[in-house]
């Protein structure tokens, strides 16, 4: 009687566990489809990327906010001296599960769409690593990041033309990151109000936002002009391009900037 009793309780654990699973992998629906074709994904690598997106949903309840901005590995920049390649803007819905808003670039092409997807998707990519930076702004700002995610400036801040490498204070291109600082910028001001990047960018540069330098040779971006359709360096000032100096947002430069204006903002790191 004992063995069936354990069985029934670990079966009820088990669909339990399922449970929370479906519901982080389909909380939310994207805005237009998914980045790229469906593929056939590994079961373990689903399952390990389900199981890291539920331990960073508990992360999330336990601090209590309603809004914050995460960011995850997806591939390897430490030769840039970078961890972070990624982030979204979450927020907590009212039914309590949570949704993330970003950018993503259709499948290596030179466009990009906006989605909202539950953090199972999130983390469902090719990681390189399983790790995540969760970002938590004070309320207040939380509730302005909101209020610009849903009266349509979100959308509104969004460039279809991608180019990883785009440069910060230019809009002809527009990389994921940087679409998520621009959202940033417009709940951040308080002496404007800001409707399109234009207005953004010129708002960052008054706040001092400083984007990373990334150190990238004449023959590396000859290659990547010629090979990658998502990657371009004709929006770079002249000389420092020519220098191979490449100033483009990243999710480091981002966090730094949030936290030295926010100082009651938390960072929180989930490995």
């Amino acid at each position: 009687m004992r063995k069936n009793s354990l069985t029934s309780h670990a079966a009820l654990s088990l669909v339990r566990r399922l449970l929370i699973i479906f519901t982080l992998a389909c909380a939310a629906p994207a805005f237009a489809g998914r980045a790229c074709e469906e593929s056939n994904y590994d079961p373990k690598k689903v399952m390990q990327a389900l199981e890291f997106a539920h331990k960073a949903q508990i992360k999330l309840d336990e601090s209590k906010a309603n809004v914050a901005i995460i960011a995850r590995v997806g591939q390897d920049l430490s030769k840039y001296n970078l961890r972070y390649s990624h982030l979204g803007l979450i927020e907590r819905l009212p039914d309590g599960t949570w949704s993330v808003m970003h950018e993503l670039n259709q499948c290596g092409t030179a466009s990009s769409e906006l989605f909202r997807e539950g953090l199972g998707n999130f983390f469902m990519d090719d990681m390189f690593a399983f790790e995540t930076l969760i970002l938590i702004p004070n309320p207040e700002l939380q509730l302005k990041i909101q209020q610009v995610m849903t009266d349509g400036r979100a959308r509104n801040l969004h460039a279809a033309r991608y180019n990883m490498l785009a440069y910060a204070y230019s809009t002809t291109y527009q990389n994921s990151n940087q679409w998520a600082l621009e959202v940033i910028a417009a709940a951040q001001a308080n002496d404007v109000r800001i409707e399109n990047r234009t207005q953004a960018q010129a708002w960052l540069k008054s706040a001092s936002y400083k984007p990373d330098t990334l150190q990238i040779p004449s023959l590396t971006r000859l290659g990547a002009r010629m090979f990658r359709a998502n990657v371009a360096f004709d929006d770079h000032p002249f000389d420092r391009r020519m220098a191979g100096q490449i100033d483009t947002v990243t999710v480091e430069s981002i966090v730094h900037f949030m936290m030295s204006r926010d100082s009651k903002a938390e960072k929180l790191v989930l490995k």
